[in-house]
Order: C-alpha cells, then sequence, then structure tokens
C-alpha cells in the first residue's frame, strides 16, 4: 500500500527535507494589503520580517482553498493508494476541515485527515514520522495510529514579547488576564483543546526563556529518546545559542532548529521563541 504524506505550510519543513521524504505541501498565504505570498513558495521568513519592518497594518492571513486540496489529492490519487493529511490546529484554522471535505470529493484514493491541535515544527514532527513510514510501506491506519501515540507525549510551550499581534488577530483564548499588562510582561503561552491560551506571565525575556527550559526538563530529565525543536522568531543566533546548551546537557535529545514562519509569525509577532518536543 502506497501512502501520500501531506502537510500545510505552517510545519516549516524546510524544503529539501520534504523533498527527500516526498512530503507534499500546501500553503497557507498571508495577505499585506493587496498583495497576497503563499508562504514558504513567494515569501520567506526573513524576507516577512522584513517586510513588516515596512508596515503600519498588521498583515492578514488565509488558509488553502478547497479546491488546492482536491487538485493536489486527485493528482496524488494517479500513484497513491492513501493520503494522509495533517495539519496545524483546527481550533485556529480551518486549514484541516478543509483536507476533511476534499477528502470526501475525491475518488480512488483514502484520504486520512490529521489534526495536529498544535502548529510549527511540532506540527512538522508528525510529517517527519509520517513519512519515514510511509517509506517503509506501513499502512496508512498503523502509521494514524502511531500519529495518535505522538500525541500523547507531544508539548509545546512558546513566549511572545507582547500579545498585541495575538490579541488583534483573534487567535488567543483567554487573554483577558493579561489585558493592561502587556508592557510588564513576557507572556509564556500553549495551545489547550486546540486553542492557545496564556500558561504564565514572566517578568523578563530572559527569565521567559529560562521557563521554558524548566518546563522541558520535567520531561527530558527522565532520560527517554526525544525530540525536541527549538523555534524563533528572526532570533536564529539566539537559537542556535541554546541548541549548543541544551545539546550538551541532553545527549539522548535530537534537538533541530525551526523558525515561526510568515502565517505564525503574523500572530505572535517578531521575537517570539518556542520550545516543542514529543517521546520518541
Amino acid at each position: 500500500m502506497k501512502t501520500a504524506i501531506v502537510t500545510d505550510s505552517t510545519a516549516y519543513i524546510p524544503k529539501e527535507i520534504r523533498d527527500d521524504l516526498h512530503i507534499h505541501m500546501i500553503p497557507l498565504s498571508v495577505i499585506f494589503g493587496d498583495e497576497v505570498y503563499s508562504e514558504e513558495l513567494d515569501i520567506s521568513a526573513t524576507q516577512f520580517y522584513e517586510k513588516m519592518k515596512d508596515q503600519d497594518e498588521l498583515p492578514t492571513t488565509s488558509q488553502p482553498p478547497v479546491g488546492k486540496f482536491v487538485e493536489l489529492f486527485e493528482q496524488l490519487a494517479k500513484d497513491y493508494d492513501a493520503i494522509i493529511s495533517i495539519h496545524l490546529s483546527s481550533g485556529i484554522s480551518g486549514t484541516y476541515q478543509g483536507a476533511v471535505t476534499a477528502g470526501s470529493m475525491v475518488e480512488d484514493v483514502q484520504v486520512f485527515a490529521f489534526d495536529s491541535e498544535i502548529s510549527t515544527m511540532i506540527q512538522g514532527f508528525y510529517a517527519l514520522e509520517a513519512a519515514e513510514m510511509a517509506k517503509q510501506e506501513i499502512s496508512a491506519q498503523e502509521i494514524m495510529e502511531r500519529l495518535n501515540k505522538i500525541k500523547e507525549t507531544s508539548r509545546a510551550y512558546f513566549m511572545v514579547d507582547d500579545l498585541t499581534n495575538l490579541q488583534r488577530g483573534g487567535r488567543l483564548s483567554g487573554a483577558q488576564a493579561f489585558v493592561g499588562s502587556l508592557l510588564q510582561v513576557k507572556p509564556i503561552l500553549h495551545f489547550v483543546d486546540k486553542k492557545i491560551v496564556p500558561f504564565e506571565k514572566i517578568r523578563t525575556r530572559k527569565k521567559a526563556v529560562k521557563r521554558l527550559f524548566e518546563l522541558f526538563d520535567e520531561d527530558a530529565s527522565k532520560g527517554q529518546p526525544m525530540k525536541a525543536s527549538i523555534i524563533h522568531a528572526n532570533r536564529l543566533e539566539e537559537a542556535e545559542e541554546l541548541l549548543a546548551e541544551m545539546s550538551e546537557k541532553y545527549p539522548h535529545v535530537e534537538f533541530n532548529i525551526s523558525y515561526f514562519g510568515p502565517v505564525i509569525g503574523t500572530h505572535l509577532g517578531e521575537g517570539a521563541m518556542g520550545l516543542g518536543w514529543y517521546m520518541k
């Protein structure tokens, strides 16, 4: 049984890795006025943050049209028996539902849509694992079982410099606890029930980043093999320093560095940092 793996651009898996593992990507868009950019295709993360510096208005974002899913699925149906389509949380985007709808519209291929209930490279971990299993011709049903198993140990926390973008974009639930103190705190956020919610208020950026790694240590100190990603919004140098420090401290953890690209960066803003992981 041949299974195709699809994800969307917010997994932020580098193109060379997608190509190597035959992961098919469908892009979300970021919109500056009348200009529409497909992220990962028309605009890179670096270009996006540079462009943001000249903007008075926050850009908007949009999910892929259902027709784009149908087009991709019909193309894949020529060579595959099944498709696993892995997407960012249905609590912040309709992308997953678009995959579900498209899956019901195509023939000659079975489509399994998977709601990662998260985004960025933690979503990407699901796609990478699925692609490795698909290479071994493991059935789509078994791959879906594995993805649901990963979800049991998957964690992610991220800090933002302030909540302005998230509030304006309507992507943050339970934000009232922070209103009035945006300038004084560096909030740590996480996903609960598929939505982004506040986790803790921390007074400084340094303390907030330290807190991310304290939360990570709760799992990492158990000594089990793990995969983890340090995720940054245009703060590569800081991410590289953290990577060097964490790799030495946790030799049993397979780390990588990823980034908040245009769509997620629109909502989190430049300077955000995140850490996500799961037990292997």
